[in-house]
């Protein structure tokens, strides 16, 4: 006999208390009494056949189950979510004009923008690659209606994402041995800029900035060809750099944050929308570090996507 299929309802709630972190907030969000949650939780847990939560103090922690079982619940309730908006004749349409760096958009946007049309077949999406200053006038000015930047307090952006920020160099080369370190970065107002000029001089290491570029392109060049290192996030890593950590002399950096910009838009509900796929892809996309065989190899096929380990210092990406 066939397996009964999973209640979405219970999925749903599922993913409410694991985003809460409470049973008590999760039934006021989905309009339930707190009893009715635990027994859509019993329930899950009877069909699974696996305990999902467990208590830490006043909050519940997924278990090691339930956090499988959350990658799969979320990918089952978007699936829910395209497949009525595909046979919704009264389904969001517009045009929306939205803005990322190059840095987030070759990572990012393939995601993002395959879920979000596959749910909303008839908006159509704008998009615009400029550095995070750029996009954060361009909000202001009315000329884009949301934007993925990096997080600053000051701009007031929503974060939706927090990743390691990396000294990066060229696996093939050794020039962050270099007695003046010679570094690629962005424009003096990147604030990843600021960041790594902060830590060298309070570590009175000497350096001179050799590249200067809005570019992603250009300052990733500058890193594998060798002739600089640079500060990345974790999402901007390619194959054939290497992560430069402490036992290259080299201290970690602050986390760099990623956050959702809105502007003041005409079609706010398409926004809302976009913005919510956006939160959603990001939760679910990593940097899988490449595995190695038993002689030290690594494995092409090791890097991908999806929950995974963070990197490591010293980890280096071969080319292909």
């Amino acid at each position: 006999m066939a397996a009964a299929p999973l209640d979405l309802d219970q999925l749903h709630t599922f993913i409410t208390i694991a985003d809460m972190g409470s049973f008590t907030r999760a039934a006021e969000e989905v309009h339930r009494t707190q009893s009715a949650v635990s027994m859509q939780m019993r329930r899950l847990e009877e069909r699974v056949g696996k305990q999902l939560f467990a208590k830490d103090g006043r909050t519940n922690r997924l278990t090691e189950d339930g956090e499988r079982l959350l990658s799969y619940a979320r990918r089952l309730i978007r699936l829910n979510r395209e497949t009525l908006a595909a046979f919704d004749d009264a389904s969001l349409e517009g045009h929306i004009r939205i803005g990322t760096p190059d840095d987030y958009a070759d990572r990012f946007l393939p995601e993002i923008m395959a879920r979000f049309l596959r749910s909303n077949p008839r908006v159509e999406l704008s998009v615009t690659c400029e550095p995070t200053a750029n996009l954060v006038e361009q909000i202001k000015r009315g000329q884009l209606d949301i934007a993925l930047i990096t997080h600053d307090d000051a701009r007031g952006s929503e974060v939706v994402r927090r990743e390691p920020l990396l000294w990066v160099g060229s696996m093939n080369h050794e020039v962050h041995q270099e007695e003046v370190l010679p570094l690629a970065l962005g424009r003096p107002s990147c604030l990843w800029r600021r960041t790594a000029c902060d830590m060298l001089d309070a570590m009175n290491r000497d350096y001179r900035i050799i590249f200067t570029s809005w570019s992603a392109t250009v300052i990733m060049s500058a890193v594998l060809s060798g002739l600089a290192v640079s500060v990345l996030p974790e999402c901007a890593l390619r194959p054939g750099m290497r992560i430069l950590g402490e036992s290259d002399g080299f201290g970690a950096l602050p986390d760099c944050r990623i956050g959702i910009l809105r502007g003041h838009s005409s079609q706010p509900q398409i926004v809302d929308a976009l913005a919510r796929h956006i939160s959603e892809s990001l939760d679910n996309i990593s940097v899988v570090p490449p595995a190695t065989d038993e002689a030290g190899h690594f494995d092409f096929a090791g890097i991908a996507y999806g929950r995974a380990k963070r990197l490591r210092p010293g980890q280096m990406l071969p080319g292909w």
